[in-house]
Order: structure tokens, then C-alpha cells, then sequence
């Protein structure tokens, strides 16, 4: 499970007061630490914050779920090409074809209620609810820190999909959940590094879990704060009463001129436009037209978009959807390192006039009497999308496409989304855990990740509805081999393959810029110890930042 979420904003508190009652009574005051201070975050979630702890709702449980409370095996640094760091895995061998995983865990661990942590428990993780591969044949707990798992074909590219995105869940708590998708957890019982000590709907904060393997952290607190626009987050920094946030801010200086913020912008995650492109699957629009989906593709200015909606700071996608100059050995065809920055209308029109459309007397196209009509939509308060969208829409009707620009709540983006019931979404892909870009084609482009409109995907996020049976198995070949050419081979076809059809469209590679408080808190990555990325609504890596926390001395 990659956890998708990282593109989401702060909900508004009006004031300190109002600030001060979300984190219940504890008034922020950008003083030092102290026992009585907590670290406060913003790690994307809006008002009303879902009382949901759940590793299995990957679209409303609490971003801390992940990596602070429930961990998977191993952390993978997708800023590094170092091995994986074990957090409860100690080690793990492949036998010679792939096939036979054998993990060792760390011994004598604790669940945050005291009761040990097992192998029985990886077992029973890796067999649960979304966490099953359909080709594992079987996991067995060989002795208490011993799993072995067999699956039907070769899993050697799946590596730190299996290790680094399976939360391990306690089977004396979760062996007794039937509807997992309907159970919200609301006293998570984890081994991460903290667990949850009190819960209202514009606040929810954590505490140091003392029977965490590595003791207790030293940033006893942390507070996660709901906030609904990306204005109100600057403003709560700026005056100290925030200390971590991932978001998009188009004048950074303007937040780290006083000498408390400091700032990085890693641009790592693709901003696409999400088509529901599968009509098979039950979408239904014009984009379900690949005609129209490459039109809109060529009438885009991207260029225009990173100057005016994302303020110059946001990086070049590639419709390969790998991460470049990190993947680029695996990048086939050079032709798709970048995807056009400039629109062509020209262009567009010869691909839907090709296709059969003619324009209206208003200049757009339609065909059969029918006027092509996209809605795009981007979350209230998501204001680098939302403007992005109104550039969208405003590129597009020059080449002639009707694309009409709106925003939703929160919880009706993620609901639609999810569903499928839209026609354009702007969307933030996360890439990769690791220099491959094998997991970004099994969860966003292979038929096994998605499912019909109505319903919500299982295993993976394609979003798009997208299937190709190309592609499928592709995909299919590239996990079973070590192999770097026919991998390569595999990745070319499936890169050949998406840039064509375009379910999602790239737009920008887009500025993952954090800001975090190095006057109250020492420990943050740097540039020269870059050991996690520093976004707290990143799985497993906000945690870890965590856990090299420390308050500063004064």
C-alpha cells in the first residue's frame, strides 16, 4: 500500500484562541520545548479530522497511521540508494529464482499494549485483508523471529513494496475485525514509535510509545492539526505555532526570513491530471476518448503552469512516470523524459479533428451533435491545484476544449476519486520507494489496482480505471526478474505503452517543499544527511523523522 495522500492541506483556525482550543487547552506560543510542548504538525488533514486509525482505509485514516503508530518491515528511502533500514525486520533473503522469502524480525518486541511481537504476527499481517498478494502461496512462522513466504512467481522487483508498504498489524486485536473496511480502529494498538493519548475532530495527538524497540523518542508529543487552506498554514508558521508542514508556498523566504523555519523542496511526486478513461469500467465522459485525453495533453503550457500556479518551484514530468535523473536508466525511449511545456492547439486540433470532431460556431469541438464538456475539480483550499485547474481550463479553451475548473470539499474529492465518479481530477501521484519505477506501475497502471466506477480499488490506486493487457503483463515480467535488461525491455512497453494512452496526465513534477521549526527541534535531514524526506505526510519517512528528533537546548 502506497499511501496517496500527500498533496492535502491545512484546515483554518481563526486566531490563537480558536488554535489553542483544537490542541486542546494547549496554547501554543512559540516558546522552547518543554514537557509541556509539544511538536505541532500539519500533515495535510482538513476539518473535520476522521476519528479513523485504520491501516486498511488508505483514503480516511489519520496520516500518522503510517510509520508513527502501524510499520511495515523495512523503511526505504526514496531519496537514497542505500540499503533499506530494518524497523521491525532485522533481515530478509530471496532464494535463486525469486520465489521464497525468508525474514528474520528483530527479537523480544512489544505492541504498544504489551503483548509480544511475533512472527506469528508478520505472518498474519502479510496474509490480511489488501496486505495478500494473490500469488502468495503461503507465510509461515518458523520460529518466533523467522517468516517464510512462498509465493507463485518471482517477487525480486516487489521487494520494497512487500518489506516497505505492508503495515504488520497485531493478530490478537485484528484476527477478530471481519468488515475491515468498516472498521475505523479508534484505539490503535502499533509498534511504531508512538501511540495515540487524545482524539477531537480539529486536533489529534500522539505520545511516546515507551515500549518502543529503540525507547522512547525524545519529542514526547506531537500534535497533528487539522487546517483548511494552504493561506492559514503560512500564517500559523510564521507566528511559531506550527513546526512541521508539507505544502506548496510561492514565497518561502517570507516563512524562513526569521531564523526559526527552515525549508527544502524535494520535487519527487508527479501532478497529473487523473482521466477515468475505461468506459469497460463504467466512466463515462469525453475523456473516456483517447483522442481527446492526447488533445488535452498537447494544449496544455505547462510552462505557464509552473511560473504562475506552482510560482517557478515545481520540476519537469515525464510521461514514463519515472523519476528523472534518479530512474533514468530506465527510461526507454528518450522521447518521453519530458512531456511537452509548451501548447501546441495546432496540434490538438489535427488529433480531434482526425478522430471526427468538429468545432461549434463558439469554437469548440464536439461530434454527433455533442459538444465535448470536461469537469476538472481540485479540494477547497488546495491553492497551487486550484489555480492550476483555472490555467487548465483557460489553455484548453484556446485549442478548443470545454474543461470546466471547480472545487470540492476534502472528503468529496477523496470520495469521488476513489469511486471513480468524475471525469478530470488533479491529482498527486507518490513515486517509487526505490530507484525503480516498478511500484508505480503496479499500483497506478495495472488492471489487479484498479476497479469498476462505484467501487474502490483493493489492492493499488489506479485511479484512472485504466486496463491494458500490454501493460498487465509487462508489469508481471519486470516483477519476476533481476534481470536489468528484460526489466528494462518490460519497462520500455509499459512507458510506450501509458504515454500513449495517457490515463493520467502529467503536468508537473511537483514542488514537495517542507518547512520545519530548527530553532525548537534538532535532528532534521539535511542536505549532507538526507535519511529521510522531511514531509510529514509521507508514510514511514515522517516517522523516522521523528525518531531523530530531539528537542534544542536552550
Amino acid at each position: 500500500m502506497l499511501d496517496n495522500r500527500w498533496r492535502k492541506t491545512l484546515p483554518l483556525v481563526a486566531g490563537a484562541a480558536a488554535l489553542a482550543l483544537a490542541l486542546g487547552g494547549c496554547a501554543p506560543t512559540g516558546d522552547s520545548p518543554s514537557a509541556d510542548r509539544p511538536l505541532r504538525i500539519w500533515s495535510g488533514s482538513m476539518t473535520p479530522i476522521a476519528n479513523n486509525f485504520n491501516p486498511f482505509a488508505v483514503d480516511t485514516a489519520t496520516h500518522m497511521t503510517y510509520g508513527a503508530i502501524y510499520e511495515p518491515l523495512f523503511f526505504f528511502n526514496q531519496l537514497s540508494a542505500d540499503d533499506p533500514v530494518g524497523l521491525i525486520g532485522d533481515s530478509y533473503e530471496f532464494n535463486a529464482d525469486g520465489t521464497v522469502l525468508t525474514i528474520k524480525i528483530k527479537p523480544d518486541l512489544k505492541w504498544s499494549d504489551d503483548k509480544d511481537l511475533t512472527a506469528e504476527d508478520v505472518a498474519f499481517s502479510l496474509g490480511y485483508a489488501s496486505n495478500l498478494d494473490p500469488d502468495m502461496v503461503s507465510a509461515d512462522a518458523t520460529d518466533a523471529t523467522t517468516v517464510v513466504v512462498t509465493y507463485k512467481t518471482p517477487k525480486f522487483t516487489s521487494t520494497s513494496m512487500i518489506l516497505g508498504s505492508t503495515w504488520i498489524i497485531p493478530e490478537h486485536i485484528w484476527a477478530d475485525i471481519t468488515d475491515v473496511l468498516a472498521e475505523t480502529n479508534p484505539n490503535p494498538i502499533g509498534s511504531g514509535p508512538y501511540k495515540l493519548k487524545a482524539f477531537t475532530e480539529a486536533a489529534y495527538t500522539l505520545e511516546a510509545n515507551p515500549l518502543f524497540r529503540e525507547g522512547e523518542p525524545d519529542v514526547k508529543e506531537v500534535q497533528d492539526v487539522g487546517i483548511d487552506s494552504n493561506q492559514s498554514s503560512e500564517d500559523l508558521l510564521k507566528t511559531g505555532k506550527l513546526d512541521w508542514v508539507g505544502q506548496f508556498v510561492a514565497n518561502p523566504d517570507g516563512i524562513t526570513s526569521n531564523g526559526h523555519i527552515s525549508t527544502m523542496n524535494q520535487q519527487q511526486d508527479p501532478t497529473v491530471i487523473t482521466t477515468c478513461a475505461d468506459v469497460s469500467l463504467g466512466c463515462e465522459g469525453a475523456q473516456t476518448d483517447l483522442a481527446v485525453r492526447q488533445a488535452l495533453n498537447v494544449a496544455i503550457d505547462r510552462g505557464a503552469i509552473t511560473d504562475k500556479a506552482f510560482a517557478g518551484l515545481s520540476g519537469v514530468a515525464s510521461p514514463s512516470f519515472a523519476l528523472l535523473p534518479r530512474d533514468e536508466k530506465w527510461l526507454g525511449d528518450a522521447e518521453l523524459a519530458e512531456s511537452p511545456q509548451e501548447a501546441d492547439a495546432a496540434a490538438a486540433a489535427e488529433i480531434l479533428e482526425a478522430a471526427g470532431y468538429t468545432k461549434d460556431d463558439d469554437g469548440f469541438y464536439g461530434k454527433g451533435g455533442t459538444p465535448i464538456e470536461l469537469d476538472l475539480f481540485s479540494p477547497d483550499g488546495w491553492t497551487d491545484y486550484n489555480d492550476a485547474a483555472k490555467l487548465i481550463s483557460a489553455q484548453a479553451a484556446k485549442a478548443g476544449i470545454r474543461v470546466n475548473a471547480r472545487t470540492v470539499s476534502e472528503a468529496e474529492y477523496w470520495s469521488q476519486v476513489a469511486n471513480g465518479q468524475f471525469q478530470l481530477a488533479l491529482y498527486g501521484l507518490t513515486q517509487s520507494l526505490v530507484a525503480d519505477p516498478y511500484s508505480n506501475y503496479d499500483q497506478y497502471f495495472a488492471t489487479p489496482a484498479t476497479a469498476e466506477v462505484g467501487q474502490t480499488p483493493e489492492k493499488g490506486q489506479n485511479y484512472a480505471r485504466y486496463t491494458n493487457p500490454v501493460v498487465d503483463a509487462a508489469v508481471v515480467q519486470a516483477g519476476s526478474t533481476l534481470d536489468e535488461a528484460t526489466k528494462k525491455a518490460a519497462y520500455t512497453t509499459i512507458q510506450t505503452e501509458i504515454a500513449r494512452d495517457l490515463p493520467y496526465i502529467p503536468v508537473v513534477l511537483n514542488a514537495s517543499q517542507s518547512f520545519f521549526n530548527t530553532s525548537d527541534f534538532t535532528g532534521w535531514p539535511t542536505t549532507d544527511d538526507m535519511y529521510a524526506a522531511p514531509l510529514p505526510y509521507l508514510s514511514t519517512a515522517s516517522a523516522v523523522v521523528l525518531t531523530h528528533l530531539r528537542p534544542a537546548k536552550k
